[in-house]
């Protein structure tokens, strides 16, 4: 069986895509930036509004935790993405 000259074409296209894939993947946008450093911080909860509390952290970016049942004024060490927006209760 014989490959004709189209698809000989369609394969050498297909083959320079899956190609350009791997260098966009690896080069352009790394796997590695999208796994972030976990952060654990001992922080004051500032606020709770119906379950959702907030928090501010050293990286500038105010958190939410969500099902929370504390206390304005608590101290709570809690863990997050590095510069994300979310955050979890971390009880020792």
């Amino acid at each position: 069986m014989e490959i004709s000259s189209s698809q000989k074409s369609g394969l050498i296209f297909c083959g320079a895509i899956v190609i350009a894939g791997i260098v966009l993947s690896t080069v352009v946008f790394p796997f590695w930036n999208l796994i972030r450093e976990d952060v654990y911080e001992e922080v004051v909860i500032l606020s709770n509004l119906d379950g959702i509390c907030y928090v501010d952290t050293s990286d500038n970016v105010p958190k939410q935790i969500e099902n929370c049942d504390l206390s304005s004024g608590d101290s709570v060490t809690i863990k997050f993405g590095k510069d994300l927006a979310w955050a979890t209760i971390v009880t020792p």
